[in-house]
């Protein structure tokens, strides 16, 4: 039979083929605008944009991006980021679309910040009015809803256009953003962005920077040294662990992921009976069953990983829960956050495992109650070990301005939890009112 064969449109392009521009934007403009004033959810929007607008939400539409780093503080920062050394690279590509008169190259890092927007003098210096600048943070939390931000908030490349942005200043731009990862650990690294009028709005400018981060990546993995004896550990949010050893993913079964924990935690190494103890606890000991755990976790690390008398591992090793305990040493309760997918194997109920996993959520929170940012606040409540924490829903709401969107709903979480906790009603909370 004959007939018009359906197009399953891409959901991270803008606007579907055939689309008018002008009613498009009048369309996301009007439900913008709903949204702003009722918190409704827009019909008319995108998936992708309409989650972000819900994360946007604490932003002051207003807004202008707040610039983080200058002068030689910039300068000294992004001599050392890995993306430096792809920068040649993204002129190569990009270069041509940079000085044409009509489009910018931004690269930014991993929480956002521009490392280098290039293009026309005067594409730049109206950039220049909405802070779009090197040393900028455009991440959604600072910025709303943009396409480098996204980017990195949802992991995927996007465009972003022109009403679909959350602050009303940059809805005169349209743009399109690709992630970056490190080739070797699949950390984040950065974005690259092409950002223009309403004509980027196109499955070209994607694919365009879809391709120049894959060539970023491919370019830092053959520039990389070989790093035979790195391990890559990844334990947060997961009941098992997985590892990278030598370009090769393995997935650890749950034991195995809590001796991996164990020994991660205890670089100086551990007795089979302390092994034992914080695996099992004080009556289940089991020498001969942590013997053929330890043994089986030796080939799936590579025999010369683990040594014995102590158990330790050896040579390099990195992890995702020990990148978070050092953020927090650091004094960034943000970039922790960001780090954290969520609790360190949380359905292990080794003592020694629960031990830590208490420690690190425990600092974690502590941070974000201590920085009284709405901000990190509302990534913490966001995670599974967040979502019932009663304290944190409570200072959330203390710290949005009367008006925010959101505050109504984190008054609303309080009010739940007190009562699910069977606490008194008349909460400090509840005395000041909505």
């Amino acid at each position: 039979m004959g007939g018009r064969r359906s197009v399953v449109a891409d959901p991270w392009l803008a606007l579907e083929f055939g689309a008018d521009p002008a009613e498009r934007i009048a369309q996301v403009g009007a439900a913008h605008e709903a949204f702003l004033t009722g918190g409704a959810t827009p019909d008319r929007v995108r998936e992708v944009v309409r989650r972000s607008w819900e994360r946007s939400a604490l932003l002051d539409p207003e807004a202008t991006a707040p610039v983080d780093l200058t002068d030689d503080a910039l300068e000294s920062y992004r001599a050392v980021h890995p993306l430096a050394r792809v920068l040649p690279l993204f002129r190569d590509l990009l270069g041509g679309i940079a000085q044409d008169g009509a489009h910018l190259m931004a690269v930014c890092d991993a929480y956002g910040r521009l490392l280098w927007v290039e293009g026309h003098p005067g594409v730049l210096r109206h950039a220049a009015r909405m802070n779009f600048v090197p040393g900028a943070r455009w991440d959604e939390t600072h910025a709303g809803t943009n396409a480098p931000g996204t980017a990195l908030a949802v992991d995927h490349s996007v465009q972003i256009f022109a009403t679909e942005h959350f602050v009303r200043p940059v809805q005169r731009w349209t743009c399109a953003a690709a992630p970056i990862h490190d080739p070797t650990t699949g950390r984040l690294l950065g974005a690259v962005d092409i950002t223009g009028g309403d004509h980027l709005a196109n499955p070209q400018s994607l694919a365009l920077v879809r391709a120049t981060a894959r060539a970023a990546e491919a370019f830092l993995a053959n520039a990389a040294p070989a790093e035979p004896d790195v391990v890559h550990v990844a334990a947060l949010g997961r009941d098992e662990a997985e590892l990278r050893v030598g370009g090769r993913r393995v997935r650890l079964g749950r034991r195995h992921s809590e001796l991996l924990v164990l020994l991660l935690h205890h670089p100086e190494g551990r007795t089979g009976e302390q092994l034992g103890l914080d695996l099992y606890g004080d009556d289940r000991l089991h020498p001969v069953t942590l013997r053929a755990e330890l043994s089986r976790l030796r080939r799936a690390l590579g025999e010369e990983l683990l040594d014995s008398r102590p158990y330790r591992l050896r040579g390099t090793v990195r992890a995702d829960f020990r990148t978070v305990a050092e953020l927090l040493e650091r004094g960034d309760p943000a970039g922790a956050l960001q780090a954290y997918p969520g609790s360190l194997l949380p359905a292990s109920d080794a003592p020694g495992v629960a031990r830590l996993r208490q420690l690190l959520d425990g600092q974690l929170r502590a941070a974000v109650l201590a920085a009284a940012d709405p901000a990190l606040l509302t990534a913490w409540t966001a995670t599974p070990a967040g979502a019932d924490d009663l304290t944190a829903w409570q200072a959330l709401a203390r710290a949005l301005p009367p008006g925010t969107p959101r505050r109504p709903l984190a008054v609303a979480r309080a009010r739940q939890l007190a009562q699910e906790y069977d606490l008194p009603r008349a909460t400090s909370l509840q005395r000041r009112g909505n």
